[in-house]
């Protein structure tokens, strides 16, 4: 049972990743791949199938969960955001990172006035967030905007004062970065852009636009 992958039974399930988890060296390198991935993530989505068995989240699927999270205990609100949070993670890197289109550079350009002023906004949100969290990208009312959240919290659940439909999702916690930056995190976040897979976040963007 590779990484203690879940049960087929269970409610949630840790989700394969789409790439070996050597793939995004040297951005990231594949020690810190296998203990994010296999230990961590792992870790959130077993949690979260113990919290919800027998409650009145039996049964609901993890946007139910995150739109509603304040009507239950704060155990599923951080696994159930550490399950999401690590799930777009995953897909939105890739080692052949697509490049985005000219009609979402366009977007990008209209909104942060370019794509490296988009970056520099993005990378300072991601640097100043004290302690553990994420910083986002996401679509709000149908614009683009930057937001940063603490711990596991996204901008999906009504606790959040900045809601939206994420895009693009950055790890900010120790755990993903440490083994190969120690606590330089400027420098993970300059590697991480090497393996945005753009094509991903457009795809995304365009779904979340027609909502």
């Amino acid at each position: 049972m590779l990484f203690g992958v879940q049960a087929v039974d269970a409610q949630f399930k840790l989700p394969a990743l789409p790439y070996s988890t050597s793939a995004l060296e040297p951005a990231i390198d594949k020690q810190t791949m296998e203990i994010h991935h296999g230990k961590h993530h792992n870790a959130y989505v077993t949690a979260l199938n113990a919290a919800v068995k027998g409650s009145s989240a039996e049964g609901k699927s993890l946007s139910e969960l995150l739109g509603d999270v304040s009507k239950y205990p704060t155990v599923i609100r951080n696994n159930a955001g550490g399950h999401y949070n690590h799930s777009l993670f995953w897909l939105v890197m890739s080692p052949k990172p697509k490049p985005a289109s000219a009609a979402f550079l366009k977007q990008m350009d209209a909104t942060f006035g370019s794509m490296d002023q988009f970056k520099k906004a993005f990378a300072d949100s991601a640097a100043k967030r004290f302690g553990s969290g994420w910083a986002w990208l996401m679509v709000q009312n149908g614009k683009l905007k930057i937001s940063s959240t603490p711990n596991q919290d996204n901008p999906l659940m009504d606790v959040v004062a900045e809601k939206g439909t994420p895009i693009l999702a950055l790890d900010v916690w120790e755990h993903a970065y440490y083994l190969k930056y120690q606590n330089k995190r400027p420098d993970y976040i300059s590697a991480w852009w090497t393996i945005v897979n753009w094509g991903e976040v457009e795809r995304r963007y365009n779904e979340a636009i027609k909502k």
